[in-house]
């Protein structure tokens, strides 16, 4: 039957134009932004993983620099704590050369002034090991504590070794001095002591910063595996959606073609008139 009211050819083929110029569109907006889910519409499971993922990824970021702050922290404490052993190493020579009853009382005198410059020394040093507000020589700080998951439900947490002058583990007095026999020989066995602990010391500060350096790699490798994860979940397949964009182009064209056919349809009833 034809009729010029009612061109089913027309309505088919615009159907089927529109239905392409819908996907065009798709693919034009998954190559605009490089993503085939772009938000909850293209595909709402999807986006919600990749959303939750997004959330874990930020985390990640959190604790990486948690991590990195602790660590600096920890690894100023160290180069502090080292600076402090040799400096008691230094002062033992001159007390142990203090020690020499057969030595005058001029070469005495000067080894002291000596020794009480590396006395006071040991102490600006612990004062100034000191970053972001935090030092762990001084005795200010009982522990500092590192974020070690992206939900802060774990923690890496480093404790305070106080080497102040007079401490337990640095066990000379801010008044120690060397200038008689009996002083030096007994400042010699603070000296020793203190030598060990401040050595006991820098083996704990290094074995938490070994721990946050592991720590801090194994949380980078999380986070590059879940951005990945979220890429295969979410990110268009670029070289695809453009052979797609081609195909679709012609099919496009087609279209055009078929509904000009379509619409050309109904003059040909002008033929049953003539």
């Amino acid at each position: 039957m034809a009729s010029v009211n009612t061109n089913m050819g027309a309505l088919v083929a615009l159907q089927n134009l529109n239905n392409t110029n819908r996907e065009i569109s798709t693919v034009q907006n998954r190559i605009n932004t490089g993503y085939k889910v772009a938000n909850a519409k293209d595909n709402g499971g999807a986006f919600a993983i990749a959303q939750k993922l997004r959330g874990e990824v930020a985390g990640y970021n959190a604790v990486q620099g948690s991590l990195s702050r602790v660590q600096s922290t920890v690894d100023v404490a160290s180069a502090a704590g080292t600076a402090v052993s040799d400096l008691l190493i230094e002062m033992k020579e001159k007390a142990l050369a203090a020690s020499d009853s057969s030595l005058d009382s001029a070469s005495r005198t000067a080894l002291n002034e000596d020794f009480v410059a590396l006395r006071d020394q040991v102490a600006k040093v612990i004062s100034n090991a000191s970053f972001n507000g935090t030092n762990l020589l001084d005795g200010s700080t009982n522990s500092i504590s590192a974020l070690a998951n992206s939900d802060g439900s774990s923690v890496i947490t480093v404790l305070d070794e106080n080497l102040s002058l007079g401490g337990s583990i640095v066990t000379l007095e801010t008044t120690e001095a060397i200038n008689t026999v009996t002083k030096a020989t007994a400042a010699v066995t603070k000296i020793t002591n203190s030598i060990n602990n401040v050595g006991a010391s820098l083996a704990r500060l290094g074995t938490k910063s070994k721990a946050l350096e592991i720590q801090s790699t194994f949380v980078t490798k999380l986070s590059d595996a879940t951005t990945a994860g979220i890429g295969n979940l979410v990110d268009a397949d670029l070289a695809k959606e453009s052979a797609r964009l081609q195909a679709l182009q012609v099919k496009q064209q087609l279209g055009v073609q078929a509904l000009s056919i379509a619409n050309s349809a109904p003059s040909l009833v002008l033929g049953f008139f003539r």
